[in-house]
Order: structure tokens, then sequence, then C-alpha cells
């Protein structure tokens, strides 16, 4: 499963509303700024979050966007899957090998499992402590 830029760019908002979030409305366009993103593509994704009832949309000089729950109530899964439809890595509706339609199935719900215990407090809050560092080996 490849994450589109939908995907991407709808977490980058929600995260920057995450961090926001007591403070008043976010503009697109401070966002969009902030993070080198086109404002015009960052409205075509804040509205499928917003109709799933993800976020509030404030009208006005002063208005924007903000979360409608608490950023630990919202999960990367709740997010990925407004805009990138369902998670699958493959259709396994047609396999007929009960061992790949077995393989399949894990995959996705280890994909699902990942996403959904992901919040985006957790996101926000994130500290990197070098737990993924790249080892360079010599021979």
């Amino acid at each position: 499963m490849k994450i589109s830029t939908k995907g991407r760019y709808g977490l980058t908002i929600m995260m920057e509303l995450a961090t926001r979030f007591g403070e008043g409305p976010t503009s697109l366009k401070s966002i969009a700024e902030k993070h080198q993103l086109s404002e015009h593509y960052l409205e075509q994704l804040i509205a499928p979050l917003r109709n799933a009832g993800l976020v509030k949309s404030i009208r006005g000089a002063y208005g924007g966007y903000n979360l409608s729950r608490m950023p630990d109530e919202i999960t990367a899964g709740d997010i990925i899957r407004v805009l990138e439809g369902p998670i699958s890595p493959v259709d396994f509706t047609d396999e007929d090998d009960p061992a790949k339609r077995d393989l399949w199935i894990r995959i996705k719900n280890s994909i699902a499992e990942v996403l959904d215990s992901t919040t985006l407090a957790s996101l926000i809050t994130f500290q990197d402590e070098g737990k993924n560092e790249n080892y360079m080996f010599y021979i």
C-alpha cells in the first residue's frame, strides 16, 4: 500500500490543527506557507475531512479550521481512510490460495493496527530518539 500525496498532505493539515488545538481557527494559507504546499490543493483535501466530521470550519475574516475532537481522539487511520479509502495492500477477494489470502489479510490488519493506534497527539509530541538510525556496515 502506498500513501499518496492526498494522505500525506492531509496528515500534515491535521497535525498542524492538532498543534494549534485550542488556539482558535487556523487558516489553510498559514499551513500552506509553513510547509510550502499549494493552498488550492489543501482546500481540496480539507473538504472530505470536514464532511467526515474530523474538522469544522469557521467563516469570516479570522476564520479557518479547527479539529472537531481532541487530538488524542483522532487517529492516523481515521484520516488515511477518509482521503485514501479502505486500507488494503491488494484486492484479495478473488484470491483462491488460502495461504496467500491469509498473508494479505494479516498485512492489512497490521497496517490498520499501526494507523489506528497512532493518534494526532502522539504524532505532534513525537520525540526521535534515534531508534531508526541507519547503520553503516563496512566489509
